[in-house]
């Protein structure tokens, strides 16, 4: 019983993880991991798919929001393409139907969630994002 729990944490922290956060360079850079594509100066986006085989999403957003938002959009990719940090909470759903629901801060730039998340709140971040 304590190796099913450990291995439930274990997999609980892999399954949470997201990519290590992008570099601070300059949106438009092309060597960014994951560019902003088709999302807009000034607006959060998030997209239910990941951008393959090119680089940055085409794909319409499952959300694009300038101001604080709280919803549930499907979520593989997101971008902060504004100038300040954003809290964002996001959902995961297990096999079982229960849910376990975190918030990481998000400097500007772009990530992936490497599982099938549901993004549900977007917050202003006074400040600079923890280390």
């Amino acid at each position: 019983m304590l190796l099913k729990s450990i291995t439930l944490a274990a997999s609980l922290a892999g399954l949470l993880a997201t990519a290590t956060p992008a570099s601070a360079a300059a949106p438009e850079s092309s060597d960014e991991a994951w560019p902003p594509g088709n999302c807009q100066p000034g607006t959060f986006c998030v997209w239910p798919n990941w951008a393959f085989p090119a680089p940055a999403p085409v794909e319409t957003p499952s959300l694009v929001t300038s101001s604080e938002w709280s919803g549930s959009v499907p979520a593989l990719t997101y971008y902060n393409y504004t100038s300040r940090n954003v809290d964002m909470e996001y959902v995961y759903t297990w096999p079982d139907g229960s849910t376990s629901t975190r918030t990481t801060c998000v400097p500007k730039g772009g990530n992936i969630f490497y599982l099938p998340m549901a993004v549900t709140k977007l917050n202003w971040h006074e400040g600079s994002c923890p280390a």
